[in-house]
């Protein structure tokens, strides 16, 4: 049965798909009772992508898949290598996070190549050159741009002051999530004049570099009054920076992120964070049955959206038992 990729919706989406005179289709994928599955970790330094691993892992024992998991340690070169060790070990399908939206491309031209259907996860690559239902089969994640657009919304609703002194934190430079989440927060916040980003740096979601970012950050910002995190680590490394400067997270400075980690969610219940929105890492059922319904020859959109749900003081105790 031929397969058929939607693309409309995706572009409508704003994934930024570039028109193509010729649209080849991903690779097949034979239905058959147990498949050899490649997963490409970025890293594993971080409650996030541990219980995405975590979740691959466990639907491998539930889905019918030999499981080939690896770590690229936060190099794309890695996991660029890292999937041509899979492709060579005769994997059926990839699954691939990628680290960054450019680097990552070589690796899902060789799957592709290799007839190796592939699928995003979570994370996307530049597509003016690699393309959903042609390159790869579909990008499985959430909307990044939605997400800072929510937590700018919050903040724009919840501060209380005359002026809004605001430090970001940006994720991985280069990554999907972080320049989705960046304009996302970006654009919303400046349609209210109360507020000003003085200051943007990267801290490559994680958590001390979070907080060794915001050391600096204060000392040429002193009156910094909002934190906007790209991830809730390097919020929380935010808030320990903020504490060690004498400064109150939650009193006189709001801290703001995504993800929806347990960490987060107890900052917010202790009263330091004002809100996180969710980016759950929970991709491993999701995988398996996009997969599944591929191999059946059922119509796959370019973009799998997750929906994702916002947590403040008000539900962060009703959810923290289900965080990670």
């Amino acid at each position: 049965m031929k397969r058929r990729i939607l693309m409309g919706t995706a572009i409508a989406l704003g994934l930024g798909l570039t028109t193509m005179s010729a649209i080849a289709e991903p690779p097949p994928l034979e239905k058959k009772d147990r498949y050899k599955v490649g997963f490409a970790q970025t890293e594993s330094n971080n409650p996030w992508r541990i219980a995405q691993t975590k979740s691959f892992e466990e639907t491998a024992e539930t889905c019918g898949w030999d499981l080939i998991a690896t770590d690229a340690t936060g190099s794309a070169a890695k996991q660029v290598a890292d999937v041509d060790s899979m492709i060579a070990q005769g994997i059926d399908v990839l699954f691939l996070p990628p680290r960054e939206e450019k680097p990552l491309i070589p690796a899902v031209m060789k799957a592709q190549a290799a007839g190796i259907p592939t699928f995003l996860v979570d994370r996307s690559v530049d597509q003016n050159v690699a393309q959903a239902g042609n390159h790869y089969v579909s990008f499985l994640g959430s909307d990044f741009i939605d997400q800072g657009q929510r937590v700018a919304e919050w903040v724009i609703e919840n501060f209380d002051g005359d002026k809004g002194i605001i430090v970001e934190l940006e994720g991985t430079t280069g990554s999907s999530p972080a320049r989705d989440r960046k304009s996302g927060f970006d654009d919303t916040i400046v349609k209210d004049a109360r507020f000003e980003i003085v200051a943007s740096q990267t801290g490559d979601f994680a958590r001390d570099m979070g907080r060794q970012v915001m050391e600096t950050l204060l000392q040429a910002h002193p009156d910094v009054n909002i934190v906007y995190a790209h991830n809730d680590e390097m919020a929380i490394g935010a808030i320990q920076a903020l504490e060690l400067a004498g400064r109150k997270p939650g009193e006189d400075v709001m801290v703001v992120s995504i993800d929806g980690t347990r960490d987060a969610l107890q900052a917010i219940i202790d009263g330091k964070m004002g809100v996180t929105v969710e980016s759950s890492p929970f991709f491993g059922p999701l995988a398996c049955e996009v997969m599944q319904k591929y191999a059946a020859g059922e119509e796959i959109p370019a973009w799998v959206k997750v929906e994702d749900r916002i947590f403040t003081a008000e539900n962060a105790a009703d959810h923290i038992d289900e965080a990670y």
